[in-house]
């Protein structure tokens, strides 16, 4: 999410380069022996290719990265929806409800 809201941000800078990560990579070296270090997300961050470059060398397309960043949120707000639903059915069951 704050690789996306990076890519929102400078999406007018000259020359900046929209990044992405493989999740897949970084989700494999996560379960590696040395589990998620900043090696591990530095080698999963790629750069994204643009399907249209503009004219100042910059790769962020906003229509691009406004919805990933809207596909990201509703995928963080069902998690937290379904966490929030187990946690009170435990609770619940703990207090004998």
């Amino acid at each position: 999410m704050g690789m996306i809201a990076s890519n929102i941000a400078n999406a007018s800078t000259p020359g900046f380069k929209a990044k992405d990560i493989d999740f897949r990579t970084a989700l494999d070296q996560a379960n590696g022996p040395q589990g998620l270090t900043d090696g591990a997300i530095s080698s999963a961050t790629k750069f994204r290719v643009p399907l249209q470059a503009s004219l100042d060398g910059n790769t962020v397309e906003l229509a691009t990265e406004q919805t990933a960043f809207a596909e990201n949120a509703v995928a963080y707000q069902t998690t937290l929806s379904f966490l929030n639903g187990r946690i009170s059915q435990i609770t619940r069951a703990l207090r004998g409800e």
